[in-house]
This record gives C-alpha cells, sequence and structure tokens, in this order.
C-alpha cells in the first residue's frame, strides 16, 4: 500500500464518520470517536508493516496501540483484514471480524457483529461483504458466503448463504424479505 492509499483510506473513514474532511475533524474524531480511532491505527498498521523501513519500529507502536484499542473497545478486526475505503464503526462493543474476510468500501457495521469462519461443510471458509453494506447490531455472516453490494443485514441476522445486490435480510436463518437495500442506513458516501 502507497501513503496515497493509506491517505485516502484514513480520509475516507473520517468523511464516513464526521461527514467532513480536515485536520479539525481529524483531530476531533481521533479523540471522541472510538470506530474511528480503532479503524485509524487498523489503517496506520497495515500501512507501516508493508513498509521494510518501518516494519519494525513504527509498525510494532502502531501493532501494540491497536492492540490496547482493541481491549478498550472490545473490537477484533486485524490489521491484516482487506476493507474497502469508508470504513464506519458506528458503536463499539464485541465486533469480531476473521482476518481473512474481505469487507467492501462503505460499510457500517454495528455492536455485537460476528463475520467469522466456518470450518467445515459446504460453506468452509471466510465471508466476502460487497460495497454499501449496512450489518446491524448482533449480526453473524458465518463461512464461505458472499453478501452483495447495497445490501442491509438486520439486527441480530444470521447470515450462512449468498445474498444477492440490494437484498435486505433478517431472520435465523437470514432470508430476504424486499430488494429495498442499504439505501439511507449508508451515508456519507460522497468522499
Amino acid at each position: 500500500m502507497t501513503y496515497r492509499e493509506y491517505s485516502l483510506l484514513v480520509n475516507s473513514d473520517l468523511f464516513r464518520h464526521a461527514g467532513a474532511r480536515g485536520t479539525v475533524g481529524f483531530l476531533r474524531n481521533i479523540a471522541l470517536s472510538p470506530g474511528f480511532q480503532y479503524g485509524f491505527w487498523m489503517r496506520t498498521a497495515s500501512y507501516l508493516n508493508g513498509h521494510p523501513l518501518l516494519k519494525f519500529g513504527p509498525a510494532q507502536v502502531a501493532r501494540l496501540t491497536l492492540r490496547h484499542y482493541s481491549l478498550k473497545y472490545c473490537i477484533s478486526i486485524p490489521w491484516r483484514t482487506r476493507i474497502g475505503a469508508g470504513f464506519y464503526i458506528g458503536h463499539f462493543g464485541q465486533i469480531i471480524v476473521h482476518d481473512r474476510s474481505v469487507i467492501g468500501r462503505n460499510c457500517n457495521i454495528s455492536q455485537g457483529v460476528t463475520v467469522g469462519q466456518a470450518n467445515r461443510g459446504p460453506r468452509k471458509g471466510y465471508a466476502t461483504i460487497g460495497d454499501n453494506v449496512y450489518i446491524g447490531p448482533g449480526a453473524k455472516i458465518v463461512g464461505n458466503v458472499k453478501v452483495g453490494n447495497d445490501v442491509a443485514i438486520g439486527a441480530n441476522c444470521v447470515v450462512t448463504k449468498d445474498v444477492p445486490d440490494n437484498a435486505v435480510v433478517v431472520g435465523v436463518p437470514g432470508r430476504v424479505i424486499s430488494y429495498e437495500g442499504s439505501r439511507d442506513y449508508v451515508n456519507w458516501t460522497d468522499y
């Protein structure tokens, strides 16, 4: 990852949290927004670990800081996880994402969300989540499932099968109830 790509990711995350860019917005959110704090250190650790000269000193500090916020806010999203621009953590607490999962652009993750691994069966593996996806509080996405673009996953939903684009999924197991998608749930994407 280049510095330009890193800067784009941090600025897009900031815009998704604050609706604005700039130094004042950055300082306010790095001090007061747990979701942005965690995302910033996750992006920083990922960037620094990709460079041979920065891999040992600064990268270790960034990973330790990320670990601190992981314990403080009960968020476990490893720095190795591939996450697109505009990542938004709405509320902190009990968020777990497997490091081999892939998350697209403009994803909203709420508290209590798990994006986990299935160890056996036809869905053995890790999830791939599309762009502009809203994942409601307590939702679980387990195994090798593909979540399409513009999807809304309801609170406490358990997703174990592929989800088409623009779907609204609810229940245990998750089922599609409409095709209105994540419109009005995923905001500030025009960064």
